[in-house]
């Protein structure tokens, strides 16, 4: 088992995604979705500024190989971005269509220049081939958690570190267990008065087994 910790930059809920019983990641973190396996841990921290706090943890539970696995999957469906569904809609990261000619068209989202795709996003997102989906997460968004002091060493600056010691990974694996899964908090970058985000997690709570 590997653990992948990095630094959420820019927490909408599009990179990782928490809604409608999954949390995925789709876009951004290319090196993370390339090499990431089955019963892997991902734990997305805050930065430095703001405490290198947990805005998430996710087990990745299955792997998407492709875009177009994840664009055709009907499990999927809710994450593509529509304006229907409050904000959390918007923030669908299932976003890019698979062409009958070959590639993909970048659909209106989070990283299109509205109605026009935007080729450096598009490029990106593209090269990290994969998408990770997990059933088995926690999201605490804008009530990010406060790291607990033997999980000091998953600190990352920039990109992110998957070596670590036997010890660090079963006191990560511990707190895990302390914590209710579900989605807890909005992300930290959401209107204020929308509580779309309330009821896009699918699910109740529930404890790690």
């Amino acid at each position: 088992m590997k653990l992948y910790s990095y630094v959420v930059a820019h927490e909408t809920g599009f990179a990782p995604n928490p809604f409608f019983g999954y949390c995925t990641l789709a876009c951004c973190k290319p090196a993370i979705r390339r090499t990431a396996q089955e019963g892997d841990w991902i734990v997305g921290l805050t930065p430095k500024a703001t405490g290198n706090r947990i805005v998430y943890f996710m087990r990745v539970d299955d792997v998407m190989e492709s875009y177009t696995d994840y664009w055709s999957n009907p499990r999927f469906g809710t994450k593509r971005p529509t304006n229907t569904d409050g904000v959390r809609g918007k923030r669908g990261d299932n976003i890019y269509e698979p062409l009958a000619s070959g590639g993909y068209r970048q659909r209106w989202s989070m990283h299109s220049n509205k109605e026009a795709e935007n080729e450096e996003n598009k490029a990106h997102d593209l090269s990290g081939r994969r998408v990770l989906i997990s059933e088995t997460f926690a999201y605490f968004g804008s009530h990010a958690l406060p790291l607990p002091r033997e999980l000091q060493s998953i600190i990352v600056a920039r990109g992110h570190r998957c070596r670590f010691p036997e010890e660090v990974k079963l006191d990560f694996m511990r707190f895990t267990e302390t914590a209710t899964l579900g989605v807890h908090g909005a992300p930290a970058h959401w209107p204020k008065g929308d509580e779309s985000w309330m009821t896009g997690c699918g699910r109740k709570p529930r404890r790690m087994k």
